[in-house]
């Protein structure tokens, strides 16, 4: 099995809690062990989630020039995410504030910095991509120019666009448009999932389509077999913040797709992966190794 190309954002992330929405006004708050800075990004959080769950990942971002860069490539370290291929190319490090109550309800703030306006050299990309067999492009700029070399070399993408409300234009259309996988949340969806997925795909080509439903779980659409279903949440310990839990359920589905090839099963893993990481505070926390997300989906769904 090859290794997966993984692109994407890397940030600075600090979690305030905070008591609900709408944040009242007070001078100065102390919520104490309610404050947490971490390294997260979309595609920080696919790469652990996946190096966790035993996926061989080239990792491809950047960073800052600044104290900040220095953190992301420590940490890089420490979770033994391969690094060479995260580059401080940026004066600055993206960041992100990301506010959360006790239902678990979160309001996010991030500051890209210039990183969209910024290109990611060419020739690691090509160093990088040699060997891939599945590519995880997640929707930022830097992303862009690797969707359609990709494909030409024959080799599937994935991708996540998050909350959507339109089709065929705008910002992620290049995205949804090279994508063999695709998913996406239905915050701001017009209409049902599954009148959504019709209208997908009369647009475009992805065989396989994830919206995720928060509480709800997941829907789950494969073009070849004609299969569109609503896959139901599940319990496994108590929501302490939602942050990054669509990131975890696309980074498990990702893991079990290219190791098994198989969508049902992959939706199945992923639902308790995501359920489970919401359990934790960051955005890049609460991941599960394989071995332990197997003894929780017979746990659970008495497999």
């Amino acid at each position: 099995m090859g290794k997966l190309l993984v692109s994407g954002l890397i940030n600075i992330e600090t979690t305030v809690r905070v008591d609900g929405f709408p944040v009242a006004y007070r001078p100065v708050r102390y919520p104490q062990f309610g404050i947490n800075s971490t390294v997260s990004g979309v595609g920080y959080n696919v790469a652990k989630a996946l190096t966790t769950l035993g996926s061989r990942v080239n990792f491809l971002s950047m960073i800052g020039q600044d104290s900040a860069g220095q953190i992301v490539h420590q940490t890089l370290r420490d979770d033994r995410i391969p690094h060479g291929f995260v580059i401080a190319e940026l004066d600055q490090t993206p960041c992100s504030v990301i506010l959360f109550d006790p239902d678990g309800r979160r309001a996010i703030h991030v500051d890209l910095k210039d990183i969209q306006e910024r290109a990611y050299p060419n020739v690691l990309f090509e160093q990088a991509a040699h060997g891939c067999s599945l590519a995880v492009l997640c929707n930022i700029n830097f992303s862009r120019p690797f969707l359609q070399p990709m494909r030409a070399r024959g080799v599937p993408v994935a991708t996540d666009v998050h909350a959507i409300a339109q089709l065929g234009s705008g910002y992620d259309h290049d995205f949804m448009r090279a994508a063999d996988i695709l998913f996406m949340s239905d915050e701001l969806l017009p209409c049902s999932p599954e009148e959504w997925i019709r209208r997908l795909w009369d647009h475009y080509e992805a065989r396989i389509a994830v919206i995720g439903l928060g509480a709800d779980g997941a829907l789950l659409a494969v073009r070849d077999d004609g299969f569109v279903e609503r896959i139901p949440a599940v319990f496994t310990r108590p929501v302490v913040n939602t942050i990054g839990a669509g990131d975890a359920l696309f980074s498990c589905f990702v893991h079990v797709y290219h190791r098994t090839g198989d969508p049902y099963a992959a939706i199945k893993q992923a639902v308790v992966f995501a359920s489970y990481k919401i359990g934790a505070t960051s955005a890049a926390d609460g991941f599960l190794s394989e071995s332990e997300l197997n003894r929780l989906v017979r746990e659970v769904m008495g497999e």
